[in-house]
């Protein structure tokens, strides 16, 4: 069992290196696209919507978009109904940056996967998803 956890590590590790050097050639950092990619779906959402649907916690979102923002990929702009939130929004840079990312992420993914056969990609989908279920649920007992 043990096997399988250094695995999933060491393969999360290098693809997680792969990542961060495959998005740096476009000026986004490793993360940075993610958030891109929310937006480029829907433009315009507030940190703690991005935060709630990439799993993380509202700051990290905050962090990264100062980022963004100071990189020319994002602003922030008041939400017109509720001046006490905030809005991320694309600027042109950001959405220029949608093409060459989304290029970067399928090589990379050919590049990961090239040698797993469909039924194997299958069969991997279908069991990180149930790794990741089982470790969002509560723990038994809590």
């Amino acid at each position: 069992m043990a096997d399988v956890i250094r695995l999933l590590t060491r393969a999360q590790k290098l693809l997680r290196a792969a990542a961060d050097e495959a998005m740096s050639v476009h000026g986004v950092r490793i993360g940075q696209n993610l958030v891109l990619e929310l937006l480029w779906e829907r433009d315009g959402q507030a940190p703690g919507e991005l935060a709630a649907r990439l799993g993380v916690a509202t700051p990290t979102v905050v962090n990264t978009a100062t980022r963004m923002v100071n990189d020319g990929l994002i602003e922030r702009r008041a939400d017109p109904h509720d001046r006490r939130l905030v809005r991320l929004c694309l600027t042109p840079k950001g959405r220029a940056a949608q093409a060459p990312i989304e290029q970067a992420r399928r090589a990379l993914a050919e590049h990961a996967l090239a040698d797993l056969g469909e039924q194997e990609l299958e069969v991997l989908a279908a069991a990180l998803q149930k790794i990741i279920d089982r470790m969002q649920a509560p723990p038994p007992g809590s």
